[in-house]
């Protein structure tokens, strides 16, 4: 399996109260099966015989459930240090899994939760960017001039401010506000090279809700998906709309996982 490039999204995972009915939910809509990893805690999800995420039961029933993404970086070390230095909390120090690498936890300085995986003999997704397997992820924050400087100095990443009279990279961001895309170091930063994107949280949300992570998967059919969404239990809190990159909608999973489908551009009737 290829390495992934130093700070792009490399692995999806989510927390869940039921691991046997998350299986049933996420086979149900993209269609994945599962490999058992760690003996009934753990299931690796594979669609068209290739890893995608995992599935993973909670070990406390105070940990949220929630999707989380990791970034992949050469010397977790080094990143966990840089973490320290721009702002950041380290949750979990880096902690061997075995043979297949080194993960640690951590958070921006907006609060917003993250993970870092240094490859072992497992690098990540082995599909991304096709329906039924991961394809973006963006923060949304109360401090972007924090978070933006904070993930620049640890990731390296150049950002690209969208026109205010434009959508958002993925059409989470409405006209006027503010919104960033990532590109890695050693990238021309723009749309081509983008791996993710900040958001802020505004007076539209919630006063209560924390920064968190989005993580969206591709789908062929953005309706379709919200509706098999519905039928297996879950929840839709955005409804499909057209975005400049396809269509997309917010869900929730039968347990409260939020996530995002989209129907990207090529995949429109």
């Amino acid at each position: 399996m290829a390495a992934f490039a130093h700070s792009v999204p490399c692995w999806v995972d989510v927390q869940l109260s039921d691991l046997e009915a998350g299986k049933r939910f996420y086979g149900g809509l993209f269609g994945w099966t599962f490999r058992a990893g760690d003996g009934l805690l753990f299931a690796d999800a594979f669609h068209d015989g290739r890893l995608v995420a995992g599935l993973a039961a909670k070990r406390d029933g105070r940990m949220p459930t929630a999707w989380g993404v990791y970034f992949s970086t050469d010397d977790i070390t080094a990143t966990v240090a840089l973490i320290r230095e721009a702002g950041g909390l380290v949750i979990t120090d880096p902690v061997r899994a075995g043979r297949a690498g080194v993960l640690a936890q951590a958070a921006d300085p907006g609060g917003a939760v993250f993970g870092l995986w240094q490859a072992g003999d497992r690098a990540g997704f082995e599909k991304q960017n096709e329906p039924g397997a991961f394809c973006w992820t963006e923060v949304f924050t109360r401090r972007p001039e924090a978070v933006d400087a904070f993930y620049e100095r640890v990731f390296g990443f150049a950002g690209t401010d969208l026109d205010e009279s434009a959508d958002g990279a993925t059409g989470t961001a409405e006209s006027g506000v503010d919104y960033r895309m990532w590109s890695p170091a050693g990238t021309e930063p723009g749309p081509d090279t983008a791996i993710g994107g900040r958001s802020v949280i505004t007076d539209a949300f919630p006063a209560e809700m924390p920064s968190y992570f989005l993580t969206f998967f591709a789908v062929a059919d953005c309706d379709r998906a919200a509706e098999t969404v519905v039928r297996l239990g879950g929840r839709v809190t955005a409804p499909p709309f057209g975005i400049p990159y396809g269509r997309m909608a917010v869900v929730q999973d039968d347990q409260g996982a939020v996530f995002a489908v989209l129907q990207p551009t090529e995949l429109l009737p």
